[in-house]
């Protein structure tokens, strides 16, 4: 696939907002006809540029209450060490996303829980036994004014 042009800036701008929207729709908003539209849209996907769609959910109605990002600095920095911190991560539920990261630490993770005392015990019984872990700094979300994650 080429690089994306005005139309397909305008049609991913679109789609990362509202990916429920017709392609009828999605046609008249770019000023494409509904053809040309589908065969931009299905060309990203099979590119991967557009990797999929999801639902955004709204975490108090989901029972989500505590959310943090916890930085997570390694003692062990080897590959195997870092794979081992992915692995753990990928099978905890609470951890909705997990980046590895440049500077001071290794790792920020967007950790998602019920209350403080959910994020305690993932703090204490799944984060502070792991073997690689040095450091961890908590920064608790106090709200998001702007959070465009779908």
């Amino acid at each position: 696939m080429t690089a994306p042009d005005p139309f397909d800036d305008s049609i991913l701008r679109i789609l990362s907002r509202e990916g429920r929207i017709t392609n009828q729709a999605l046609a008249a908003r770019v000023g494409l006809s509904p053809s040309a539209t589908l065969r931009r849209v299905q060309a990203m996907e099979r590119s991967g540029l557009i990797r999929g769609y999801r639902a955004v959910i709204d975490p108090e109605r989901a029972g989500i209450g505590f959310t943090a990002f916890i930085a997570v600095g390694l003692n062990d920095h080897t590959k195997a060490g870092q794979e081992a911190f992915e692995r753990a991560m990928a099978r905890a539920p609470e951890v909705r996303e997990c980046h590895n990261v440049t500077g001071s630490v290794e790792y920020l993770l967007r950790v998602e829980a019920r209350d403080l005392a959910a994020y305690k015990h993932f703090h204490t019984e799944i984060l502070g036994v792991l073997p690689q872990v040095a450091a961890l700094t908590t920064y608790v979300v106090m709200g998001s004014p702007k959070d465009e994650r779908a």
